[in-house]
């Protein structure tokens, strides 16, 4: 979505808009740094305060917004006595521009920056110790807060858990064992996509998503359309959603990645070179590499500070998750004491596709029984699908 005509301007009006009117919101201004200029820091909290230990709740991306996207989660976390605490990441929504109006420079966005606006936002709320809920990227947030902060961790929950960019092969072997090699029907329906002709790019993106989404059976499904029919509305739905070009979409205080995309790039590695074998998913965000800077190393070594860990940690894993594979968090269990894994039946991403098992786990670990988890997750995955990524799913499900 380009951002220089009038439409754009009067979307952007009106989604943050709504943003700026959703309840809870606060500001706080940030100091200028060696690399930041002085800009106001939005965040929401909300849920009754006092009742119970407040949660700091971090989404993925880079990019989504915390404030429009996640209000849905916010009330029904404080119909349960939840205090969510979610900030809008800086780059981002109602946190992008300075206080000239300025949109804030790709130099600002660092992690060990990121990670200070969090510890600021919690200084500001008066708020010592904080249960932490990290989801993808948001995890990668997480976990660096607690190296950076661990005083201040009461307890972690790290959803669909990203910890290097050295994990790059690991999504290869797990994709390609999947959806590529073998007979299984998901393998067979991707080889003959690729046998037709599609972008290797498109057919990688497409299937990932509908393979965390919906499992073999929505793939297949979503395979026989589009071999059908070059013009299949569900193949066409899920490419726009799940696929990535050298135009950066942008949809203001939802999802913007087009200045935060320079940490994706810079300190996580998204600009990794294709091998040139099919279903590589160095290949997503490749037509964006030009736009962003080189990557120059990850902030933290996630794999060792896992070691140090002392509170509880919660890894929820997805079964079908194909970006951050079960893989990673079984080997931070094994590395940080005392955690547990909940296995779901699940994609990536239980914040944005499974919230009420999310919030379910929450519960359990402020109430310090965390330990328990592991054996209610087939009570969890029962749990109403209600994220935002559900109602998509159940349209796709009834076009295949």
């Amino acid at each position: 979505m380009g951002s220089d005509g009038p439409a754009f301007r009067a979307l952007r009006g009106a989604l943050l808009g709504a943003a700026w009117r959703a309840p809870g919101v606060r500001t706080l201004r940030r100091p200028a740094t060696a690399h930041t200029p002085e800009f106001d820091l939005a965040y929401v909290r909300t849920g009754p305060e006092g009742r119970r230990p407040p949660a700091l709740v971090i989404p993925g991306g880079p990019g989504l917004g915390s404030v429009l996207p996640y209000r849905f989660l916010r009330r029904i976390a404080a119909r349960r006595g939840l205090d969510l605490i979610m900030v809008e990441h800086r780059g981002v929504g109602l946190s992008r521009t300075d206080l000239t109006g300025h949109d804030l420079p790709a130099a600002a966005m660092r992690i060990d920056e990121v990670v200070a606006d969090l510890g600021a936002v919690l200084d500001h709320e008066g708020v010592e110790r904080v249960h932490v809920v990290g989801s993808s990227y948001g995890s990668y947030l997480a976990s660096c807060f607690g190296a950076a902060q661990p005083q201040r961790v009461a307890g972690m929950i790290l959803d669909s858990a990203l910890q290097s960019a050295g994990d790059l092969e690991l999504e290869r072997t797990v994709i390609r064992r999947l959806l590529w090699e073998g007979p299984s029907p998901a393998a067979r329906a991707v080889r003959q996509l690729h046998a037709a002709g599609l972008d290797p790019r498109v057919l990688l993106d497409v299937t990932r998503a509908a393979y965390e989404l919906g499992g073999e059976p929505l793939l297949v499904a979503l395979a026989e359309r589009r071999l059908r029919s070059r013009r299949s509305g569900a193949w066409r739905a899920l490419a726009a959603y799940a696929t990535r070009d050298e135009t950066i979409v942008r949809y203001p205080g939802i999802y913007e990645f087009d200045l935060v995309g320079a940490i994706a790039f810079r300190e996580l590695g998204y600009g990794a070179h294709p091998d040139g074998h099919p279903l590589d998913p160095a290949s997503t965000y490749a037509p964006l590499a030009g736009q962003f800077p080189a990557f120059a190393g990850e902030p933290v070594d996630l794999a060792s500070a896992a070691g140090t860990i002392a509170w509880p940690l919660v890894l929820l894993s997805g079964a079908r998750d194909l970006r951050t594979p079960p893989e990673i968090a079984a080997r931070v269990a094994r590395a940080a004491p005392g955690a547990v894994i909940v296995p779901l039946q699940n994609g990536h991403s239980a914040l944005d596709t499974h919230p009420m098992a999310l919030l379910n786990a929450l519960d359990r670990l402020l109430a310090g029984q965390h330990e328990t988890l592991p054996g209610i997750a087939d009570r969890l995955d029962a749990l109403p699908r209600r994220g935002p990524v559900a109602g998509g799913l159940r349209l796709l499900e009834l076009v295949t």
